[in-house]
């Protein structure tokens, strides 16, 4: 039988079996090549598949007498069906968060993961989802095995986020740099990605459960930061006076980004094609929300009408004018030192403000949403299509604002007739 005698005389590369009386059929201690001895159990399973099964290492709480039982437990089991071996061999093979998240991801790129308005996650969305994975989830669930995952792992990565552990600055390219900041609401908008990631897992039959599920989140609430009418002030001013090695389209992008409210992802993807400056209607056939037909002001085709026609893109990059400009938020940062705007006055801000400064001209919510593609714009296509004088009626009222409070020239006004009235001025 294997003694302490016995593992202390045996060679490097070598295995001693159990015999004796009282031995333990398959029961051994193998050394490799160090010092350490490993108690080991050889057996087949009902299949005939041969399994080795590895015990312990020699040393507390592992002896040979302590091995021993371990093993006579384990064939107990094999004698019932079971395959010990095969079990652990299964759980190291099971994937990782980090291996689930890859998998989402060529899923989601692919096309063949839908949203829930059953169309393919859009460019910039995958984008979004790539950097949250990458810099927030992966780092701090990614070890951990799908099904291992519980509500307490996910509860403690959603205070580590919000606490900023995973705050960080990356480059990006050759002289980019990204500033990852966590707080609260990256927080929340990563734990929702994370639950569509587990249901994906739920799916595939890699766990039962959501783990996500029933945990509070803040709540990701809109934006209230909008210009105040000095920092309009100084944004006109500094559009008005950037230097010549400013490119000239980015400058232009972001006055149109002022006066129509659009996303940036928008603006950075129009086409010429999906404009008419004679009815002054944008037709986007892709944004956010799908389908899009939005009302352009005097002001935004006078800033349409200036720019060059370099290809089929409107706001293209300086290198090659039929990519898209890459380029744009390193002159927006630029655009925004300039002015002296505060750190947190991004291009989404003035979305937000535009849109708050039709709802200071009295304009409801239904038109607010055509004017500017929200989510419920799908409630106004039907409006939007039948009112169109409305619309770019209510859009050069809220550019004008918009130029007035810039100190930019006024476009000339037009009467614009509305419908079932005897018309009106914008």
């Amino acid at each position: 039988m294997l003694t302490l005698k016995t593992i202390g005389a045996i060679q490097p590369g070598s295995t001693v079996w159990d015999d004796g009386k009282g031995a333990v059929p398959g029961f051994g201690a193998r050394r490799q090549k160090g010092d350490a001895v490993s108690y080991v159990l050889k057996y087949r399973t009902a299949d005939g598949r041969q399994r080795w099964q590895t015990i312990g290492r020699h040393g507390a709480p592992w002896t040979p007498d302590t091995a021993r039982a371990e093993a006579r437990r384990i064939l107990a089991e094999v004698a019932k069906g079971s395959d010990p071996a095969g079990v652990k061999q299964e759980a190291r093979k099971a994937p990782t968060v980090a291996d689930l998240c890859r998998e989402y991801l060529a899923k989601a790129e692919s096309g063949k993961l839908l949203t829930r308005r059953k169309t393919a996650k859009k460019v910039s969305t995958l984008s979004t989802d790539r950097g949250r994975i990458e810099r927030h989830i992966i780092p701090l669930l990614g070890r951990l095995k799908v099904a291992a995952v519980t509500r307490k792992d996910v509860e403690s990565f959603q205070e580590s986020v919000t606490d900023g552990e995973t705050a960080a600055r990356i480059k990006t390219g050759r002289h980019g740099l990204a500033r990852i900041t966590g707080g609260r609401g990256t927080a929340t908008r990563t734990l929702g990605l994370l639950g569509a990631i587990f249901t994906y897992a739920i799916n595939q039959g890699l766990r039962p459960d959501n783990p996500c599920r029933g945990i509070d989140r803040a709540a990701d609430g809109a934006r209230e930061r909008r210009l105040s009418a000095d920092e309009y002030a100084a944004l006109g001013k500094t559009l008005r006076s950037m230097p010549e090695s400013a490119w000239p389209i980015a400058i232009h992008a972001a006055r149109f980004l002022a006066v129509t409210g659009w996303r940036r992802g928008e603006m950075l993807g129009l086409r010429w094609s999906e404009v008419d400056l004679a009815t002054r209607t944008a037709r986007l056939s892709d944004t956010k929300t799908g389908f899009s037909m939005r009302a352009l002001s005097h002001a935004a085709c006078d800033v349409l009408r200036a720019l060059p026609r370099l290809g089929d893109l409107v706001f293209p990059s300086s290198a090659n004018p039929s990519k898209p400009m890459a380029g744009f938020h390193k002159v927006w940062l630029r655009i925004a030192e300039r002015a002296v705007l505060p750190n947190d006055v991004t291009p989404h801000v003035l979305r937000h403000s535009f849109a708050s400064i039709a709802a200071d001209l009295g304009y409801s919510e239904l038109t607010i949403a055509a004017l500017i593609g929200h989510k419920k714009a799908s409630i106004t296509s039907r409006y939007a299509h039948h009112a169109d004088a409305v619309l770019l009626a209510a859009a050069d009222a809220v550019a004008s604002k918009i130029s007035e409070l810039m100190g930019d020239a006024q476009p000339a006004g037009v009467v614009v007739p509305l419908r079932g009235s005897g018309g009106g001025t914008a």
